[in-house]
């Protein structure tokens, strides 16, 4: 069971990272005028896959080589904070977290504290008019990404319904 579970969350870990990534590729390939087929499918299923999580504003978006990313500037914060998570998760040895010893309540506002500021940004929003900089807007989707990434790993280290927690080969110790 450990071994499976050590390979189920270094895919998960590794496909957070190659979703972000894909994020400015998509991009790249779409604005190269002699794109191959491969990568304008590749440009193609990233955006299309993007139309069903986020709502791909034009404004609310940044632009790379004269082309919108396929995600706003928020969810492309969440899925960078999020990578950058998975990063560190992948090349750091778990300690036994803090966090899952003070359980569900403690993730909880872990999540509500990395939360806030995005919510600020929407009320602020909602209340003046004006829109936050796509730099905020991108910032606060990174604390977001990154705190949630982190719960979903500690979560990954600690024992579930009885299973043992996933423990790292010795070799990698």
């Amino acid at each position: 069971m450990a071994g499976s579970a050590i390979l189920f969350r270094r895919l998960f870990l590794g496909a957070s990272m190659l979703w972000a990534a894909t994020i400015p590729f998509a991009t790249r390939m779409a604005s190269l005028d002699g794109s191959s087929t491969a990568g304008y499918l590749i440009a193609a299923t990233v955006y299309a896959t993007g139309s069903l999580v986020c709502h791909q504003l034009p404004q609310r978006s940044f632009h790379l080589w004269g082309h919108q990313l396929p995600v706003c500037a928020r969810c492309t914060g969440l899925y960078f904070g999020a990578a950058a998570a998975a990063l560190v998760a992948l090349v750091s040895r778990p300690t036994g977290s803090r966090l899952a010893q003070a359980g569900v309540r403690a993730r909880l506002t872990v999540l509500a504290v990395a939360a806030a500021p995005a919510a600020l940004t929407l009320v602020y929003e909602w209340t003046t008019g004006t829109m936050p900089s796509n730099v905020i807007r991108a910032f606060t989707g990174v604390l977001l990404g990154a705190a949630t990434m982190w719960i979903i790993v500690d979560a990954m280290e600690e024992p579930i319904h009885g299973l043992p927690a996933i423990e790292r080969p010795r070799a990698m110790e």
